[in-house]
């Protein structure tokens, strides 16, 4: 992918993707997006690092992981990562009729947000999932990210779920 460059408040952001060297920054920012979803801390489990260390290099390997860094003045102000989805069940479609890309951990810094950064991250994340022949894109929002994510033109849809706790 190629890099992007814009202007936020006359601040310069850039859009380049990640590599193994920013997995530690890509983790630390989806134990992040968990606490400011209101998780607390002792929900998370100890070896969250490690866990999701192992997740994106395995997605890495197996789903096209790709994970996309936004800096301004080269300070990370965000990511957002992305793959193919693994789906919940065996497909029976053509990858021409389905084939689905996720996107996950669209985070930004908080002194940053507000400011177009997380639409940014999230039509890099898409624009990648094009490349891959992706038929759709999907993500889970969070509440405060779902204004972000229909402004791009996600649409909800009917995933239910029951608490069984």
């Amino acid at each position: 992918m190629e890099r992007k460059s814009s202007s936020i408040n006359d601040l310069s952001l850039s859009i380049n993707p990640a590599t193994h060297l920013d997995d530690s920054s890509i983790a630390q920012h989806f134990y992040q997006l968990w606490l400011d979803n209101d998780i607390s801390k002792d929900s998370i489990d100890d070896l969250w690092l490690e866990r999701t260390l192992e997740f994106i290099a395995k997605a890495r390997k197996e789903l096209s992981f790709q994970a996309f860094m936004a800096t301004i003045d080269r300070q990370v102000v965000g990511s957002v990562s992305c793959q193919l989805f693994a789906g919940l069940y065996p497909s029976p479609f053509k990858s021409s009729f389905r084939k689905y890309g996720y996107i996950w951990n669209v985070f930004v810094e908080s002194s940053y947000r507000r400011q177009g950064i997380a639409s940014q991250l999230t039509t890099t994340a898409i624009e990648y999932l094009r490349s891959l022949d992706c038929t759709h894109a999907i993500l889970h929002a969070s509440p405060h990210g779902k204004s972000v994510y229909q402004q791009l033109g996600f649409v909800p849809k009917n995933e239910m779920i029951l608490q069984l706790e």
